[in-house]
Parts: structure tokens; C-alpha cells; sequence
């Protein structure tokens, strides 16, 4: 959307997306003229408990529709090309697979590329050329004020760490994580575990975990709950941020908090940082589950049942020694 912007400063950029996003840009200097709710759609947004409703959908594209011009980097194209197609924009731009219906330009969406890449190609097929590699997010007011009545009474540095992932199979275990924080406290460091509410019982068991191997219980304290201004502002307070490839993660890069993160090497394909100076990597080579031995580095074999660790072979030593390298 920088792109976008640089390339046609006149347009009004539209995102389609969720109460998240809208929640993020709400007020935030960005290119992000205004965010549209998706309504529920079959292989664009499917939130839990909300059913498809086909006149939602026309109220919808009646809202937003007709457009100039509609970017799909949302996948393949399989189910948001028809999708966008409702909007009646003049030219469409996307990544697509084989079974998807063409749009006016395209490029081959393989599924072994970094996400960054792939956007930033797409919206060259809409003639506008990159204007930055990694994507980064003004932390406003509101957010620091946030972060200010939740980090308060702890000492500095304080660092963030996110314990889960979206996919199981990307968590590194729960005690690794008590273990660097133990160690970065015996260095006089403070730590926060972040959370959504669904993921208060990992937070509990790392801040449980971490609290046994404290002399000083306080010196890690558990964040659940956040809104997204204030996951913003307490990620920018922090100095460094640990954690799995998330969206935290990712956030925490983006409000310029520098990173470690515990990767599967596919992933660091996908989505792994470009540099090294502010953003550190630990790799798991893991070619096959651990349970089924099925080869989990093949596309197109179906996802095996197991949800195990993926990334449990990453040494806690070297997540600590980058984290205190980093803070140093």
C-alpha cells in the first residue's frame, strides 16, 4: 500500500479487512485511507459462528464497488478473484494459481516465496515499484500511553515475549521461553508475556514456569488482552522483543523493536527478516513430523493431523545469546 501510494498520491486507498485492521489504522498516519469490514465469504473471511449471508455481501459490494483498481494478494486467487470481481473495478492485479480465474495482470502464486515479495510484486503489475522491503507502522500518542499504564513499575529494559503462534507446530516449548527469561532477569532485565485471552493458559504456564526460577517474581509479568494501540506502544517500549514467527513478531519489527525469533526454515522462507542487525533468526531444520514422519516441506501433501513442535531442536542458549547480544 506504500507502494500504491507513492506511485498514484491522489487515489484513495481502501483496505478489505477485518475489525483488526480496523482497530490498527483507526487514527494512525498510514496509506490507509479507510478500512471496509469483509463480510463472511467462503475462502476470504471466515470468522467463527458468523454465517454466510448473500445480501451482507450485496450490501457490501454495493458500499465499496465499483473501484479503479482491486490488488489480490490475499493467495492463489481460487475464491478472492470471483470475490473481488463483485467490486466492478477496471483492473484487477493478482497472484494466481492454476484454477483460478485470470485477472487483467498476474503472476504465478507458488507457495515457497516471501509474502513481502509476492505483494510488492503484485502491485508492480499495477505499475508501482517499491518504496520500502520492510513494512513499518507509526506508533502514535494513545499507544505510548497505553504502554505507560501497563509496563509501569517495571525496570528497564523490559523485553516482550510472544509464546504462541497461530499453527501449533510453530510454538517453541514453553519452559525454552521461562528459561531465557530467567536467565535475561539474573541480568536485571524485566519481562512481559503477551497474549490474546485465548492464549491466557500458555501466558500462565510460561509466567508460572518463569516465576519458579525467580528470586523476584515481579520481574516477568503477563499481558493478555491488549488492544492493538497498545500492543503497538508496549512492543515500542520494549527492548527486543522474543518469540515465535507472529504477528507480534512481525508488529514488533514494523514499530522498530528489534526481534529474535524461532523459526521453521519453511517459514523463513515465507516470512522470515531480510536483515540481520536489528533482527535475529534461530532455524529449525525439521524436514519431517516427528509423529507420522510425512514431509512436511511438500505443498502438495495434505497437512498431517499432529501438532507437535516443529521447532524444538532451536537451543535456548542461542535464542539467550542473540536476545543479550541484541540488549547489549
Amino acid at each position: 500500500m506504500e507502494s500504491l501510494k507513492a506511485a498514484y498520491p491522489d487515489a484513495e486507498l481502501v483496505l478489505l479487512g477485518t475489525r483488526m485492521h480496523a482497530e490498527l489504522f483507526a487514527g494512525r498516519p498510514s496509506p490507509v485511507g479507510e478500512v471496509f469490514l469483509l463480510p463472511p465469504a467462503r475462502g476470504v473471511h471466515e470468522p467463527d459462528g458468523e454465517p454466510f449471508d448473500e445480501a451482507e455481501q450485496r450490501k457490501f459490494f454495493d458500499r465499496v464497488g465499483p473501484v479503479d483498481l482491486a490488488v489480490q494478494v490475499h493467495g492463489g486467487g481460487r475464491n478472492s478473484h470471483p470475490f473481488l470481481r463483485r467490486l466492478h473495478a477496471t483492473w484487477m492485479v493478482g497472484a494466481r494459481t492454476p484454477d483460478a480465474e485470470e485477472p487483467e495482470r498476474w503472476v504465478p502464486f507458488r507457495y515457497y516465496q516471501h509474502e513481502v515479495m509476492r505483494a510488492l510484486e503484485v502491485a508492480g503489475l499495477a505499475g508501482a515499484p517499491p518504496v520500502a522491503l520492510e513494512p513499518s507502522i507509526t506508533v502514535t500518542d494513545t499507544d505510548l500511553a497505553i504502554a505507560d499504564e501497563a509496563l509501569r513499575g517495571l525496570p528497564r529494559p523490559v523485553v516482550a515475549v510472544h509464546p504462541s503462534a497461530t499453527d501449533p507446530r510453530r510454538r517453541w516449548p514453553a519452559e525454552r521461553f521461562a528459561e531465557v527469561i530467567a536467565k535475561l532477569a539474573g541480568d536485571g532485565a524485566a519481562s512481559v508475556v503477551l497474549g490474546t485471552p485465548a492464549e491466557q493458559d500458555l501466558v500462565d504456564e510460561v509466567t508460572s514456569l518463569t516465576r519458579q526460577r525467580l528470586s523476584d517474581p515481579e520481574l516477568v509479568r503477563p499481558l493478555t488482552g491488549l488492544s492493538l494501540p497498545g500492543l503497538c506502544g508496549v512492543l515500542a517500549g520494549c527492548g527486543v522483543f522474543v518469540g515465535n514467527d507472529s504477528g507480534p513478531r512481525h508488529l514488533a519489527r514494523a514499530v522498530g523493536t528489534p526481534a529474535v525469533g524461532v523459526y521453521w526454515m519453511g517459514n523463513v522462507i515465507n516470512a522470515g527478516p531480510f536483515g540481520r542487525s536489528r533482527d535475529r533468526i534461530l532455524i529449525s531444520w525439521t524436514t519431517h513430523c516427528p509423529v507420522c514422519g510425512v514431509d512436511v516441506t511438500r505443498e502438495d501433501l495434505p497437512r498431517c493431523a499432529h501438532d507437535v513442535s516443529f521447532v524444538d531442536s532451536v537451543r535456548t542458549a542461542d535464542v539467550l545469546a542473540e536476545t543479550q547480544d541484541l540488549l547489549g
